[in-house]
């Protein structure tokens, strides 16, 4: 098993005339191999700079991370091997996706890279890959980003961080760009890939309402604190604090505001706009 230790971290950030802006204010969590944390908040409220630390894109002022009981090692090939574990899904297909390579080309990289694979069961692999997020290789594995929709680049970009193969999944806000109709399409699709690999998830999200259908518990971050944490349904059915009862409120029900997608279009064995 797994574990992802988020200790006591704080960060701060120096801003030119305005001095230090704290972001994070002793935050604590651990996540484990098979477990699903939701961490929920509002824009600005450090969700994205947890997700930043964790991938060692930002450091944390004050704390640690550990994997395995081991700090993240900051520089060279033990760096390049916890990113090979601990894998990122970030919120924009659009951006994430570089335009000018294929969908091939996009998946083909980490899998040489990381060596996960001989040389000539690489092709082999890139077609399970886009199997396993429900996309037909053939009909997508030569196109490029442009050509997809929305749903389908994204797709394509859990296929991207399930190459190495890793331990943990980081998903920053998967669904928030795409369309309302085809978002519960895409969580179904990260639980599924969960289950089957054992994965252990960080789902960071500012809906509660999707944070209850794909998470077995959730942290709910207010100005770099944790307010409120607890089992997906306690926190929903009786948050303890207002901020959580007002994100609660705010929140659609996903069963009436979501539609199942089941009509197939170019490329998806479901509707992957």
């Amino acid at each position: 098993m797994t574990t992802l230790d988020f200790n006591h971290v704080t960060k701060r950030y120096r801003v030119r005339g305005a001095g230090d802006m704290l972001a994070l204010d002793d935050v604590s969590f651990s996540l484990t191999s098979g477990q699903t944390i939701a961490l929920v908040g509002q824009s600005g409220s450090g969700k994205s700079t947890i997700a930043k630390i964790l991938t060692q894109l930002e450091r944390e002022t004050s704390g640690e991370v550990l994997l395995d009981g081991e700090p993240i090692p900051r520089r060279g090939k033990g760096l390049r091997r916890y990113r090979q574990r601990v894998r990122m899904v970030f919120q924009d297909p659009f951006a994430s996706l570089n335009p000018y390579h294929t969908i091939r080309h996009h998946l083909e990289r980490p899998l040489r890279l990381d060596k996960v694979v001989p040389s000539d069961e690489v092709d082999a692999e890139v077609r399970h890959l886009l199997e396993r997020v429900r996309l037909e290789p053939d009909m997508v594995i030569d196109r490029r980003p442009h050509e997809l929709s929305g749903g389908q680049r994204q797709r394509v970009a859990i296929a991207r961080a399930l190459a190495s193969r890793p331990e943990l999944l980081i998903a920053d806000e998967p669904v928030s760009m795409l369309d309302v109709s085809i978002r519960l399409g895409v969580l179904n699709l990260l639980a599924d890939l969960q289950r089957e690999s054992n994965l252990g998830v960080l789902y960071i999200t500012h809906d509660l309402a999707t944070a209850r259908h794909f998470s077995d518990q959730i942290m709910v971050l207010n100005h770099g604190v944790v307010v409120e944490r607890g089992q997906a349904d306690d926190v929903i059915l009786n948050p303890q604090h207002e901020y959580t009862l007002q994100l609660r409120n705010a929140s659609p029900d996903p069963d009436k505001h979501f539609a199942q997608p089941g009509d197939t279009q170019l490329g998806g064995k479901e509707d992957s706009r």
